[in-house]
């Protein structure tokens, strides 16, 4: 069979499962199981795949068919212009932080605390966008925190990032110019109606506190204002409908400066808080 064939039948497949972007999915699958770059599958669409290569490809597609997200299958996923080493121990990347991202890049901070840094695709991006820069990720996972470590190491930036097996900022030292965090912000009641590639293979708790939705970030307003220098930045990606009430939490212990930033679908997205000088 075919590279082109074989293309056709398995987005045939996944298209039948209701499967999302199933012609891209298809399209990933093949060049990971080709060992080969997406855009040169046309160049080698006519030629006929291996027996080893048939069933490389095949065993991608049926962890697809199981809803297995395609980022887990690869074992990366892109954020900010890098690669990042994921696993089903943290939360994907997602191309919606990347606006806090931006909004803690106008900080120029010099001294970064990420608090349940997963994989650590915030902290690492603000390091590598910011030359000097020294910073910390915490997370309450040790599997999560592996991650963190092997993909700063990946990008160089092992000797300025310091990853720590934590519940968010117990045993952390300040002060800090910027902390930042996507805590998990989905409640409970929300969980049953996400898409099963993110409810059956994302780690839960990265996903949900078991609550309202609420509970990281009171967990961060409380332990934030011991870590902050005066005029520090406190920054969180929310749930689109949690801006007022993660506002409100912060400003209850005293930052201010409130600010709702949102994503390029106009949702509430960040909050950021200033504390006082």
């Amino acid at each position: 069979m075919s590279v082109q064939a074989a293309l056709v039948a398995a987005t045939r497949r996944l298209i039948a499962a209701e499967i999302p972007n199933a012609a891209g999915d298809a399209r990933a699958l093949m060049a990971e199981a080709l060992g080969i770059l997406r855009d040169r599958l046309t160049l080698e669409a006519a030629r006929a795949l291996t027996p080893a290569e048939v069933s490389r490809f095949d065993g991608y597609i049926d962890r697809r068919l199981m809803r297995e997200p395609v980022s887990h299958i690869l074992g990366r996923r892109e954020f900010y212009g890098r690669e990042f080493a994921v696993s089903a121990h943290v939360l994907d990347p997602r191309p919606e932080t990347e606006i806090l991202i931006e909004a803690a890049l106008q900080e120029h901070a010099g001294k970064i605390l990420d608090l349940g840094t997963g994989s650590g695709c915030i902290l690492l991006t603000l390091l590598a966008e910011t030359p000097g820069a020294i910073g910390v990720g915490t997370d309450i996972s040790g599997e999560a925190c592996d991650v963190a470590r092997a993909n700063a190491v990946a990008l160089g930036l092992g000797k300025r990032a310091t990853i720590l097996e934590a519940d968010w900022a117990a045993g952390v030292e300040g002060p800090f110019d910027l902390i930042v965090s996507n805590p998990p912000y989905i409640a409970l009641s929300e969980m049953a109606g996400l898409a099963p590639e993110v409810r059956d293979w994302e780690p839960y708790g990265a996903l949900t506190d078991g609550a309202d939705g609420l509970m990281a970030y009171r967990s961060i307003a409380e332990a934030a204002p011991q870590l902050l220098r005066p005029g520090g930045r406190l920054m969180v990606e929310i749930g689109p409908t949690q801006g007022e009430a993660v506002a409100a939490l912060f400003c209850f212990v005293g930052f201010e400066g409130v600010r709702v930033i949102s994503d390029l679908d106009g949702r509430d997205r960040v909050v950021s808080v200033r504390m006082p000088l």
